[in-house]
């Protein structure tokens, strides 16, 4: 027996009986689980199962990285925190679930290039729990330059996804999306939603993958890659192999250093508002101003791009719904001369409708900045949000 391992107390023994009587696990591996650390990227829908099932599972030391509060739209998949948790940072909430038998230490950041490599140091097993391309590309490039397993997990409305990458010998997430997708093409769960249960299963996949990687047992999800649909209740596997021309962990890596992710995922800081004409950089108008021409009679067509099902949950009064995929094949239905405003939920799908709209001749098309969002913080309270 390894004597450098911690010893288990007979609390621990009770405890994790379940594990010991198992030759899989037994002493030896219980003892690595509590000498083990494992970084937990975000305390959303993956990390709160994953970091509740590794506390549970006896994982000495788990850190969280977030820097969110706990909302409303949270709790129909993050189980780690409940409604008395409306507000509070998430690393609070979490901190408290966790069982008291394990160190929780908590990073209250945004991980960054100039925080990663130092935030994950310490830890054996790095769990991206990360819903944005920036930091996914972030995560995997700290943890091969610092030679950390990633237990890599993505959820999107029915679609799960999990792998390790980073693995020794193992390819990385470049070797298997060597370029982000460009910007916008692929909406995130606030705008596309996800199944309230899909977490729960990748992220218990994910834990499962970091106690294998610290007890070294079983087959790790090293070179493979694992999909889960849930409404057809179906797992797939497909084979990755290391790329030898990967910038970061092949053979010679042309990325040997934290780079801007920002930038690299073609995603643009915000520009310094400067109104042009009235409205926001020339292209945009705010929820107040809309109220305000609408009030005044202005001739002012308001198209929704969002999906039908967000529209029955609120909506601008005398909106008209044409989603975003529509658009190209509807955009004749709208006058060239009419002044339109686009809006969606936040902004994003809409910038794109009105992108289009304009690069087809309408010149009088306006972005809601902020979307029904901005609109209901702003001017129409009432309405519920989602």
């Amino acid at each position: 027996m390894n004597e450098t391992l911690p010893q288990l107390s007979s609390e621990e023994i009770k405890r994790y009986s379940r594990h010991l009587i198992m030759p899989e696990v037994g002493m030896d591996g219980q003892r690595r689980l509590k000498a083990g650390k494992v970084l937990c990227i975000g305390a959303g829908g993956l990390g709160s199962p994953a970091a509740m099932y590794l506390a549970a599972a006896g994982v000495g030391t788990i850190g969280l990285v977030d820097f969110d509060v706990v909302d409303f739209s949270n709790l129909q998949r993050q189980v780690i925190h409940g409604t008395p948790d409306v507000g509070r940072l998430k690393l609070d909430s979490a901190r408290d679930r966790l069982l008291a038998n394990v160190e929780v230490k908590t990073y209250e950041t945004a991980l960054s290039s100039e925080n990663a490599l130092e935030l994950f140091e310490p830890y054996d097993v790095i769990l991206d729990g990360t819903d944005n391309f920036p930091t996914r590309y972030l995560t995997n490039d700290a943890c091969v330059l610092l030679g950390k397993p990633n237990a890599y997990g993505s959820i999107f409305r029915f679609e799960g996804q999990a792998s390790v990458f980073g693995a020794r010998g193992g390819p990385c997430y470049r070797c298997l999306y060597p370029e982000p997708p460009p910007p916008g093409l692929v909406p995130s769960c606030a705008e596309g939603g996800v199944l309230g249960v899909l977490p729960g299963v990748i992220g218990v996949i994910q834990a499962t993958e970091a106690i294998k990687l610290l007890t070294g047992v079983g087959e790790p999800l090293v070179g493979r890659f694992l999909i889960y649909d849930a409404l057809g209740m179906r797992f797939r596997e497909l084979k990755l192999r290391k790329d030898p021309d990967c910038p970061v962990c092949g053979t010679h890596p042309t990325v040997t250093e934290l780079i801007d992710y920002e930038q690299f995922c073609g995603l643009r800081p915000e520009v310094p508002e400067a109104v042009v004409a009235g409205h926001t950089n020339g292209y945009e108008i705010s929820s107040v101003e809309l109220k305000q021409r609408l009030d005044r009679g202005d001739q002012i067509r308001v198209i929704d791009v969002r999906e039908p099902n967000e529209f029955q949950i609120n909506r601008i009064p005398g909106a008209e719904l044409v989603p975003l995929g529509d658009i190209p094949r509807r955009y004749a239905e709208l006058d060239l001369d009419e002044e339109i405003v686009v809006q969606c939920k936040v902004g994003a799908r809409s910038a794109k409708a009105a992108d289009f709209l304009r690069s087809v001749g309408f010149r009088r098309v306006l972005n809601l900045r902020g979307g029904i969002l901005d609109w209901i913080d702003k001017v129409d309270p009432t309405q519920p949000k989602y």
